[in-house]
């Protein structure tokens, strides 16, 4: 049982450690910029 459970945690620590890089790579890629911006830049007349 204890084998079990630590297999689990080490599992654990390693999804959640790839999901944080996953997510550190896609703000550093820029996918998370405004994505309302240009459509209210494309109403303005200047």
């Amino acid at each position: 049982m204890d084998e079990s459970l630590i297999l689990l945690i080490v599992l654990s620590l390693c999804l959640g450690g790839g999901c944080w890089l996953i997510f550190i790579w896609a703000v550093r890629k820029g996918e998370f910029e405004d994505v309302e911006k240009p459509k209210h830049r494309m109403l303005d007349d200047e």
